[in-house]
């Protein structure tokens, strides 16, 4: 039993200090020449994803925004989506930095490959990938002990989600990100993907942008039977479409106003904002038999 014990902690030491290789979510391959001890995160999915891998002790710097769990808000900030401060990243000494593509960033990306750190791009196209992306994390930090199991509930949550509302009849649904100027997503974004799970259908997924700007006569037109709002700091939400009462989500009363950081961020929170929207277009469901 000694010698057993002996050789499971040999085990672990030596995994431990083994070369990690992962693919990221643009394909690339990314090796490590062992687990990462310091990594910053560059966006606050990423910093949610680490912490599910039971990694938030290894995060050294992060993005603003990054404030879930508790914890993450103590972690020093490098920047925004914005800008980010190089001498502070360089001062972290960083073994990894996990990035994320956004409108702003390619040139930040660029900037943060001349220093010579490993970047794994984190970008989730599919619900399947959130707990997958759990995974990664925990093989990048050597967390597997506390990332796969993780993984393995948040898939439990996502199969039963799929076989409650498999079947449902479809909510056509109009996604507002913002009102100034109306956002939506587009068939490429996540929260198609978790629309799907709940029986909803996007009413824009066949735009081009993966965000574009709509008009308030574009979706009056396409008469949404249910539509949801994000809303963060009681700001935005679904309201302002009260003004509109031949509106069929407006007469229905399916005006949903769901909080922001659950669904905007395609992290182990959005499978719990998917159940939100599931459970909002199984209320609009039985709103048809009034």
């Amino acid at each position: 039993m000694k010698k057993i014990c002996m050789l499971a902690a040999l085990f672990a030491v030596t995994s431990a200090q083994a070369a990690v290789t992962v693919r990221d979510s643009d394909g690339q391959v990314v090796t490590l020449p062992k687990p990462a001890e310091r990594v910053i995160s560059m966006a606050p999915h990423v910093t949610e994803l680490l912490f599910a891998a039971g990694a938030g002790r290894k995060i050294v710097g992060a993005v603003d925004y990054s404030d879930y769990p508790e914890a993450a808000k103590a972690i020093p900030r490098v920047g925004s989506n914005r800008e980010v401060d190089l001498e502070r990243v360089l001062a972290l000494k960083p073994d990894l930095i996990v990035v994320w593509r956004h409108g702003s960033s390619e040139r930040q990306i660029e900037m943060l490959r001349k220093l010579g750190i490993p970047l794994y791009h984190s970008e989730p196209a599919k619900l399947d990938e959130i707990p997958d992306a759990v995974s990664t994390m925990g093989k990048l930090m050597g967390t597997e002990t506390a990332a796969e199991p993780a993984a393995a509930d948040l898939r439990r949550k996502l199969a039963a989600l799929r076989a409650r509302y498999a079947g449902r009849p479809v909510v056509r649904t109009f996604y507002q990100v913002w009102d100034k100027p109306l956002y939506t997503l587009n068939g490429a974004h996540i929260i198609t993907d978790a629309l799907k799970v709940c029986g909803g259908e996007n009413i824009f997924a066949s735009q081009k942008v993966t965000a574009p700007v709509v008009s308030f006569e574009a979706v009056l037109q396409e008469d949404p039977e249910a539509i949801f709002g994000t809303a963060e700091k009681d700001q935005g939400g679904s309201n302002l479409w009260r003004k509109y009462p031949n509106l069929k989500a407006t007469k229905q009363n399916n005006l949903f106003t769901i909080e922001s950081s659950l669904v905007n961020r395609a992290g182990p929170r959005l499978i719990e904002g998917t159940e939100t929207i599931c459970e909002d277009l199984e209320a609009a469901r039985q709103r048809r038999k009034k």
